[in-house]
């Protein structure tokens, strides 16, 4: 077996803001069969601490970066944790990177340091009867696993650092590094120190000795300036170690034929309970009864998810004779560009503020077209839930929506092996040409049935990314894969 340390800032079903949480509570299931065991160091917030009843205490530190702390081990909703109980810095109530106004966390590069050094000490064997022998960091909040692998005692230990959004890097002024408990050469373009500062995920991608990230296509675009965010150099020189790993989804979580959070269930071969809950969609959203399309999006409503050009695009839309439900929220203008088209065209534009788990899953059951129409996109999940559930997703060509979606273009419509649209580039007049394909291929009742159930087949599952980390890991400790599930 390889032991394999997790370090990740919030996993699902405990605490989740996005893709991160559901790839990190979903990774050590799948790769158990390949002959890994995963435990996930992460935060204790109020909800991983309720959680935790059963946990015991493997660790205490009595200046942990200024506060008391202790490491408490145990299994919680199917994953073996060790959760870092330090109340001083994640005893905060919602969101866990934000206070209520809105504003980071002005603690964030003390309470992520934190996390990022008490793995690295567990890599050296801080916890007796443990000790991993590859830690996988998840992005910039564990962006210092690898630097503090790197310039500490340990010489074998690997690290692995995973990019699941450039765009987020944690950035921290140089006063913040003395505090970090690392060496003064640390301080340098092969160490942490990134235009002046000290850069999070900059020290992770730079010091780890494999750099992943969520999708092959989002691998290739990160070493561009376009996608890079300023790291494109540094990925370059590295290119040899960067690699993309498709993410994939909870199989068992995410299953039409099972889901109690859908008003009826159904399978690929079965699918007449998609109109019971397209109704059902229909009705949580205010909209009326109709027969026509119905657009969805389940999205954080930003610039870099193309919000935007939806937003320009739903009188049209609307003129066409379709519908759309909007869930998410997220900058105000564009939460209130929506609002308005929901106001001005009521039964016909619905939006649900906030993040809701349960209605985000009967969406994916009922409505017909699930719109992803992202600027960038490193992965993307909502596209996998999209075709799991016959929902035909509408992507902009880009990152993993490039890697999952099989455009229904002329030659791929003829070999029957479509699964939904795309368009590029990400411009407002390319999503109207691409939501005009959308409602000739709905027309065709016979095509658009087929392209549902095709997408309901494709492999979506962690299946072939576990195996490809499992052989990532078994690498970089010398192991075969065969090796590995024999010891």
């Amino acid at each position: 077996m390889i032991e394999v340390l997790s370090v990740a800032s919030e996993v699902y079903p405990l605490i989740k803001t996005g893709g991160l949480a559901d790839v990190a509570g979903a990774l050590p299931g799948a790769l158990a069969e390949f002959g890994v065991t995963m435990r996930t160091l992460v935060p204790g917030y109020p909800a991983v601490i309720g959680k935790m009843s059963g946990g015991r205490e493997v660790a205490r530190f009595n200046d942990l970066f200024g506060v008391d702390a202790r490491l408490l081990a145990g299994r919680a909703e199917g994953l073996d944790l060790i959760v870092l109980d330090a109340p001083a810095l994640y005893d905060r109530p919602g969101n866990p990177y934000m206070g209520p106004e809105g504003w980071d966390w002005p603690d964030n590069w003390k309470r992520y340091a934190a996390l990022s050094w008490v793995a690295s000490e567990l890599g050296l064997g801080l916890v007796e009867g443990y000790r991993p022998q590859v830690i996988h960091a998840h992005d910039w909040q564990a962006g210092l696993v690898p630097a503090y692998v790197k310039f500490g005692p340990s010489a074998t230990l690997k690290t692995v650092m995973t990019v699941h959004n450039m765009a987020f890097q944690g950035t921290f002024g140089a006063q913040v590094f003395p505090q970090l408990r690392l060496p003064p050469h640390a301080f340098s373009m092969d160490g942490v120190e990134y235009y002046g500062g000290v850069g999070y995920l900059k020290a992770g991608v730079e010091c780890a000795d494999v750099v992943t990230t969520v999708s092959p296509t989002y691998a290739a675009e990160i070493r561009t300036p376009a996608f890079g965010m300023g790291l494109e150099g540094l990925l370059n020189s590295r290119s040899a170690t960067v690699h993309g790993v498709l993410n994939g989804i909870d199989m068992d979580a995410w299953n039409p034929a099972t889901d109690p959070a859908l008003a009826q269930t159904y399978t690929a071969s079965s699918m007449q309970g998609r109109l019971v809950n397209k109704r059902a969609v229909q009705e949580a959203f205010g909209l009326d009864a109709l027969d026509g399309p119905l657009f969805a999006v389940v999205s954080r409503l930003t610039w870099q998810k193309g919000i935007d050009l939806l937003a320009a695009n739903i009188d049209m839309l609307v003129a066409s004779g379709a519908q759309l439900a909007v869930l998410g929220s997220g900058d105000a203008e564009l939460e209130n560009a929506v609002r308005s088209a929901a106001m001005q065209y009521p039964g016909k534009v619905g939006l649900v503020t906030g993040y809701n788990e349960k209605l985000s899953h009967l969406i994916q059951g009922g409505a017909d077209v699930m719109m992803v129409p992202s600027r960038f996109e490193p992965c993307g999940l909502t596209q996998l839930y999209a075709l799991r559930y016959g929902c035909v997703p509408l992507v902009c060509r880009v990152g993993g929506l490039n890697d999952t979606v099989i455009d229904a273009n002329v030659a791929a419509i003829q070999a029957e092996v479509a699964t939904g649209v795309q368009f590029a580039p990400p411009s407002e007049a390319a999503l109207a040409d691409a939501i005009r394909r959308v409602l000739a291929l709905y027309a065709d009742e016979k095509s658009w049935k087929k392209m549902q159930r095709r997408g309901m087949k494709s492999d979506v599952s962690w299946q072939a990314s576990a195996a490809r980390y499992a052989e990532l890991y078994a690498s970089l400790i010398g192991y075969t894969t065969d090796d590995s599930q024999d010891d």
